[in-house]
């Protein structure tokens, strides 16, 4: 267990935070300092075909070790680390036998990492955890996906005895902005399907996402004297307000669950004379989804019309754009990749918790890339963010699911 808490330490504690407004790939140059880190670690493991392209994916191989035709899979995960809350200077707490109990992460700040809020916890009484120091995130996501592929790729390597076809290993940036799989060569990756490792608690699996849209919505206005104002100033802001509140009640992701949709407001910005929303979309529903793009422009149209007059243009300005698919339509027509997770789950003695992602993976726009991809626990717990936490016990049970996978796969039965 210690060689597991090391290796993911050793991942957690280089900053490879991604940025949206960024337009190279990667989006930040600190993410080269983990992608060349695990360069040098898959060859030392003795993983063949590694390789890192001029946008840092990284691809290597574990060959066959049947004489007999296998089909070729792949496990994927990422090294980025969300911009929404700070990755630099990662500081892990190692948990020991975890006592149910409060967890003080920072004693100066007063930050507690309590089950009375977080009720998970509690299903990991008595089981090692690793925490944030309460100023960063973990980053687990997807730190701890790469800990499981690389650790499971050095089991197999060690014990020749368990029998597996060409596996493939892939690690991507720029996840978090939605950029993971923009350049990923699904061709020369080579496998027939693949799983990602970026799911969140113990037994998850997951074939459906969210279908996903980002909007910005610029506000026009007027600025003038105060004093002077009436009929003449056009405060953007509260354009912008009017604009927010005409989004359905209800409607947000801290009032929805399972297969509702939401509209995300995520940033606010502005000044008389410009604001700007900013807001994500999401739906498992196609035709939903389709229905909320619409009301974004309806919105927009609505508010052009009442200052059109006024302000002589448009002065709501709307873009909106996609992101990514429910990946559940291109992964029902090859169900048995998701029935061979589950099997494998169970046989490590796993309850497999198959149910919609809320959210988004790289397995999702890599399934319609070609390359169908089921998304598999990584283990951790409260992404993105200073309560972040991941059971050592989960990323060792993660391990033993894609080594029991790559067994499935190549067995004659």
């Amino acid at each position: 267990m210690q060689h597991i808490i090391d290796r993911f330490i050793s991942y957690v504690t280089i900053d490879t935070e991604s940025d949206p407004n960024s337009t190279t790939t990667p989006s930040t140059k600190k993410q080269w300092d983990l992608a060349n880190q695990l360069v040098e670690e898959l060859k030392s493991i003795g993983l063949q075909d590694v390789t890192i392209d001029d946008k840092a994916y990284i691809m290597a191989t574990l060959p066959s070790n049947v004489d007999y035709e296998v089909p070729t899979i792949g496990f994927i995960s990422h090294f980025d680390t969300s911009p929404d809350f700070s990755g630099a200077n990662v500081k892990p707490q190692v948990i020991p036998n975890y006592d149910g109990g409060d967890i003080v992460l920072n004693t100066a700040q007063n930050i507690v990492l309590s089950p009375k809020y977080f009720k998970d916890l509690l299903q990991y009484k008595g089981q090692t955890l690793i925490t944030t120091d309460g100023t960063t995130l973990l980053g687990a996501d997807d730190k701890a996906g790469i800990t499981e592929i690389v650790t499971a790729m050095e089991y197999l390597i060690q014990h020749p005895e368990i029998k597996h076809g060409k596996i493939r290993v892939g690690f991507t940036p720029d996840e978090e902005i939605g950029r993971g799989a923009h350049h990923f060569d699904v061709a020369k990756f080579g496998a027939d399907w693949a799983y990602t490792m970026d799911g969140s608690q113990v037994g998850e699996l997951e074939y459906e996402n969210f279908n996903a849209a980002g909007a910005k919505i610029t506000f026009k206005g007027k600025s003038v004297h105060p004093g002077y104002a009436k009929g003449k100033m056009i405060n953007s802001m509260l354009i912008a307000n009017e604009f927010i509140n005409a989004l359905p009640k209800g409607e947000t992701p801290e009032e929805t669950r399972g297969y509702e949709g939401f509209f995300h407001v995520h940033h606010l910005s502005g000044s008389i004379e410009e604001s700007v929303v900013e807001l994500i979309i999401r739906d498992h529903n196609k035709s939903k989804f389709e229905k909320r793009k619409a009301l974004i422009e309806k919105i927009t149209k609505k508010i052009n019309k009442k200052f059109a007059k006024q302000f002589g243009e448009d002065i709501a300005i709307a873009e909106i754009n996609d992101q990514y698919y429910n990946m559940k339509e291109k992964v029902l027509p090859v169900k048995h990749i998701v029935d061979i997770a589950e099997k494998a789950m169970k046989e490590v003695g796993i309850k497999p918790l198959i149910k919609p992602i809320r959210g988004g993976t790289d397995g999702s726009q890599l399934s319609y890339m070609g390359l169908p991809c089921p998304n598999i626990f990584a283990g951790g717990h409260n992404f993105h963010g200073k309560y972040e936490y991941v059971p050592v016990e989960s990323i060792q049970k993660a391990i033993e699911v894609i080594v029991k996978i790559a067994e499935l796969t190549a067995s004659k039965n």
